[in-house]
């Protein structure tokens, strides 16, 4: 079956006639379409289209209000607690953006705890829209379990993304946005759907043995990144995204895959900082004098590039979709 090609306004325009269609406010279908379409186009298809059949679903059985509103509160002179109100993550992220913007300006530092949320979709998002205004953003969010403790067989932890990103002088941000399981879970969820198996190292089956199978490892466990060291890092994540927001640790959070259950009721933990005031102007400058010795040598580059380039060519040629996933997707929005 061949793919189908859109660009990204039809994509767009598509999703939210999808989500809208199943109760999703049109002001929070925007946002979540136009997280979904730039993720889509950055080439991270696990945060992409891929997820609307899953989020319409939740959305029509009411695990996610598909209608909140999102609530900012002042719990300090430069910190605010965000409540997604069991409603996605999206317009909640985007709130925390619009206030660590102007904070961070004024006071150097400001940091937004986001509680009651959903899928953050792709961490990188927040932190490069902070970067595109000038500042440096950390992002933490925590998700359903996937990953057992280290030397555990049973999963307590999510994948559990963090991102940074920093500006650049006349350049795209530098983004650094990764899950601390060996692969993100989007990826394994994608193989599912299309049938595909995985590489042996990213997942464990139900019975704790390395598995290809991509629909076992889904009911299995994923493997962290950096073994020992990485599982004290979901955990750190975790403490983050969970206890700093209120929300609920990855094993007590219901699956963002199914339609079933109540609300995840996940966390997100947003950091903003003004470099230039606290290196004394320094800040871009050092960037772009590391950055040019990391280029001066041949294969490497700065992270985000990829992500750019795609996106610039998605902006030129559009983004494919699986002809079965498109077709689920439309028959959604009718």
């Amino acid at each position: 079956m061949s793919d189908k090609t859109l660009s990204l306004s039809e994509l767009e325009n598509l999703v939210i006639r999808a989500l809208t269609a199943n109760g999703t406010s049109a002001r929070n279908a925007a946002q979540v379409a136009a997280a979904i379409v730039t993720a889509e186009a950055d080439g991270l298809k696990g945060h992409g289209a891929s997820r609307v059949p899953f989020y319409a679903a939740q959305v029509k059985s009411g695990k996610v209000n598909g209608q909140a509103m999102p609530e900012c509160h002042d719990v300090g002179a430069a910190a605010r607690r965000i409540d997604a109100k069991e409603g996605f993550s999206y317009p909640a992220m985007n709130l925390a953006v619009e206030h660590l913007t102007k904070l961070a300006k004024d006071t150097g530092i400001a940091a937004a705890a986001i509680g009651n949320s959903h899928h953050a979709g792709a961490a990188g998002q927040p932190v490069e829209k902070l970067a595109r205004a000038g500042l440096v953003g950390l992002f933490f969010a925590n998700s359903p379990e996937a990953i057992a403790p280290w030397g555990g067989s049973k999963a307590l932890f999510g994948t559990d993304p963090i991102a940074f990103a920093a500006p650049r002088r006349n350049e795209a941000p530098l983004v650094i946005d990764m899950s601390l399981s060996q692969v993100a879970r989007g990826k394994i969820m994608v193989a599912a759907q299309q049938g595909n198996p995985i590489p042996e190292g990213w997942a464990l089956d139900p019975e704790g043995n390395p598995t290809t199978d991509a629909k076992a490892a889904m009911a299995g466990t994923m493997l962290p990144m950096g073994d020992a060291k990485g599982a004290q890092l979901v955990l750190m994540v975790e403490l983050f995204a969970a206890a700093m927001t209120g929300s609920l640790f990855g094993y007590e959070a219901s699956s963002f895959f199914e339609a079933e259950g109540p609300a995840p009721r996940t966390g997100q933990f947003l950091i903003a900082l003004d470099a230039e005031r606290f290196s004394g102007g320094e800040f871009t400058e050092r960037v772009e004098t590391l950055f040019g010795s990391i280029l001066a040598q041949n294969g490497t580059r700065i992270p985000g590039a990829r992500r750019f380039a795609l996106r610039a060519q998605a902006e030129r040629a559009g983004v494919s979709l699986p002809q079965a996933l498109y077709d689920e997707i439309n028959t959604l929005a009718n």
